[in-house]
């Protein structure tokens, strides 16, 4: 965890169109943080990887407490899976990189990973006071704690995704409060992606070939269960989605076996169920509750955003409409004065001869 760091009235006429856009823009943003690709220029060079098409889907029980994770989609089979990626090639060079089953899986996080919350309100977010301690899963890798991240980088869903998809946290149950955030080299303020506290979906966009690391904050140790779903529109207009527990045991004491065990108890959030493509004409629905990005990001937007669009359309159209008539009716009026003027004035001339 890182420490944080008018114009004049005037009366001339207000460019609607214009002024429509820049606030479908703003609004647009702040529905859904959009992650930008965090191996481009200026980023850690750790970001930079390529998936192997032929790294192979494993089952089995397993325990990662160092090393490279993704969490991402794959198709096992045709079918579209939230899978976690265990790159362990990128510390053993003897070691093969494999996707995991997230039910099959857990992420051990040690107390090396234990740090102080900063004195800084910029971090009041995590849930803990100034000075207490957490367990941080860092943005930037840490040898000693696993470095858990998600990509879509996978060979298939690269050809076969549309633009890009919809990562959301969908409920999280444990012990303590989990937040997940971003923050920028220049010391920006944190900008937070995920929060436990936090009721419903929680989307964010991840462009297509992206790859990115977050800060996970936990502040209680024990286990930790993340409902984690990953939505998307393929290039045929195929809608796909799938929704898995990805599991956490924080702190060296807890039991990886208690995390293994561990089951979701009470009713589930509110998410979508998981699926397969669906044959032409059948397409699975996607979730309501995960827009799109903002025009900026270069990407898709969902149905609440083009409702919004429409809607400001319709406003702008109607704005131009009414503005037209307007200019039209103070110009047949003026033309009126005009020719009454020239009438009363040809009557004038006629009354003097």
């Amino acid at each position: 965890m890182r420490a944080a760091a008018t114009a004049a009235p005037h009366r001339s006429r207000p460019r609607l169109p214009a002024l429509a856009a820049a606030a479908l823009l703003a609004l647009a943003a702040a529905l859904t943080p959009a992650v930008a690709r965090a191996d481009g220029p200026g980023g850690d060079p750790g970001l930079d990887q390529t998936i192997d098409a032929g790294e192979p889907i494993t089952h089995g029980n397993h325990v990662i407490g160092t090393g490279h994770v993704d969490m991402g989609p794959k198709f096992d089979g045709g079918a579209w899976k939230f899978l976690i990626h265990d790159d362990a090639h990128k510390a053993d060079a003897d070691a093969a990189s494999v996707w995991r089953y997230p039910d099959e899986t857990v992420l051990r996080v040690v107390d090396a990973a234990k740090l102080k919350v900063p004195d800084s309100s910029a971090y009041s977010f995590v849930g803990a006071a100034p000075g207490s301690t957490v367990w941080v899963v860092p943005e930037t890798q840490n040898p000693g704690v696993v470095w858990a991240g998600w990509n879509t980088q996978d060979p298939a869903v690269m050809s076969r995704l549309d633009r890009g998809a919809t990562f959301s946290v969908t409920g999280v149950q444990g012990p303590g409060v989990l937040t997940v955030y971003l923050q920028s080299g220049d010391f920006g303020a944190p900008q937070v992606l995920w929060d436990s506290r936090k009721k419903g979906a929680q989307p964010i966009w991840v462009d297509t070939n992206t790859h990115t690391h977050a800060n996970w904050v936990f502040t209680e140790p024990g286990v930790y269960l993340v409902r984690m779903a990953a939505s998307a529109t393929l290039k045929d207009g195929t809608k796909v989605s799938d929704t898995e527990l990805v599991r956490f045991a924080v702190g060296t004491g807890t039991s990886t076996g208690a995390a293994l065990a561990a089951t979701w108890k009470g009713p589930a959030p509110t998410a979508p169920a998981a699926t397969s493509p669906a044959p032409a004409g059948t397409p699975v629905t996607a979730p309501a509750t995960a827009p799109r990005p903002a025009a900026t990001t270069g990407t898709g937007r969902d149905d609440t955003l083009v409702r919004l669009l429409v809607g400001a359309i319709v406003v702008v159209a109607l704005a131009l409409v009414a503005g037209f008539t307007l200019v039209a009716v103070r110009g047949n009026r003026a033309k009126r004065r005009a020719l009454a003027a020239r009438t009363a004035a040809g009557a004038d001339g006629g009354a003097e001869q």
